[in-house]
Order: C-alpha cells, then structure tokens, then sequence
C-alpha cells in the first residue's frame, strides 16, 4: 500500500506540475473535472486517467511517468496478461481494456520519492493509441514471445517483445518511441522531447 501511496503521489504531482503546463497546455488541451467515481470507473474499466477538451473536441489520456534513473530508456510498457491470476477475468491486463486516445510517458528530472524536484521532463512522448492499436491490428507492430529484451525493426515492421515479471505475476511489452518515430513519424507521436532531435 505504501508503494501504491508513494506511486500516486509522484504521478499526481508530475500530472499537475509538469504534464499540465509543459505538455497539455501547447497542445491547448484543456483537463475536464470528472467526480471521483466517474474517475475511478474510466480508469479501471478503460485505462483513462483523464479527459480533455480540444475546441469541442473530447481527447482521454492514459499517463505514465518515470524518475530520471530511467533517462537512458527509450520506450513506454503497456500491460499485457496475468495468467496466473486465479480470477478468469483478471487475466487480461491494460492492453486489452485501454480505451484511451493518447498515451502521455514522461521521465522526469527528478526522484519519485521527493516528488517535489521534479521540475521538467527530460523526455516526454504523446503517442497516439488508436493509431498503435491500429498498427497492432494490421501487422505493422507485433507483439512477440521471442525471449528478447527490446524491440527491434524488421522489414519495416516495429517487433516488441513480451517480457515477463520474474514473480510470474504479469507480462508487459515495451514500445520503442524512437522506433516508432522512425516508422511512423508523427502520424503517431505528435508531441515529444528528448527521444529525437
């Protein structure tokens, strides 16, 4: 409990100090209050922890944010499975219930557990998931079992690997943002710092 509590107040910190006016603010997406079961319900159920309006426009994001140890990293994970999970309905994780548009990843400056030296981002990305989701669908990105640890480019297509938590718990694959950028462009990140010049 105590990490989750830590965890949280790192995430919330960085979202309101940094996110909101380093990334939201640019992009003029502007954070609609939502009441706390409302907020709860899209996240559990649908991988949003926000909801923005663009000009009429309604845009949900899905946030992560990492401490600068992380700086040398140049991908974002996305949940995938917990097979061992006893409860059927548990088995699937973040990737097959993220309804989000966006996904925002940041590392930051600072360290989680003095949230307040974060003050900027080393690196962020805004990656558009529908279009991840999209070149999932149709073989562009491929999510692969081949017992490596990053993804690689292979006839034009992004292969990321499945890598599993060592407790056995759940497995995760990593999407390189540099290798999207490479392929995709902005068609698929349309925001970012420090992952390419």
């Amino acid at each position: 409990m105590a990490n989750y509590l830590s965890d949280r107040a790192f995430t919330d910190y960085v979202h309101q100090n940094l996110a909101l006016p380093q990334i939201y603010e640019p992009l003029m997406w502007k954070q609609k209050t939502l009441d706390e079961g409302r907020a709860k319900y899209i996240d559990m159920q649908h991988g949003i922890d926000y909801i923005f309006d663009c000009k009429g426009i309604t845009i949900t994001v899905q946030e992560r944010f990492r401490e600068k140890k992380y700086s040398n990293f140049s991908d974002f994970t996305i949940r995938y499975r917990r097979d061992l999970n006893l409860n059927a309905d548990r088995k699937e994780s973040e990737y097959y219930k993220m309804k989000a548009d966006y996904f925002t990843y940041g590392i930051t400056d600072g360290e989680k557990t003095d949230h307040t030296s974060c003050k900027e981002f080393l690196k962020f990305a805004v990656i558009d998931l529908l279009k991840v989701y999209n070149k999932i669908d149709t073989g562009f990105i491929k999510i692969i079992d081949n017992k490596k640890n990053y993804c690689a480019i292979e006839e034009k297509n992004l292969i990321c690997p499945i890598k599993h938590n060592t407790d056995g718990s759940s497995s995760f694959f990593p999407i390189d943002i540099k290798m999207l950028c490479e392929l995709f462009g902005s068609e698929i990140v349309i925001l970012q710092k420090g992952f390419f010049k």
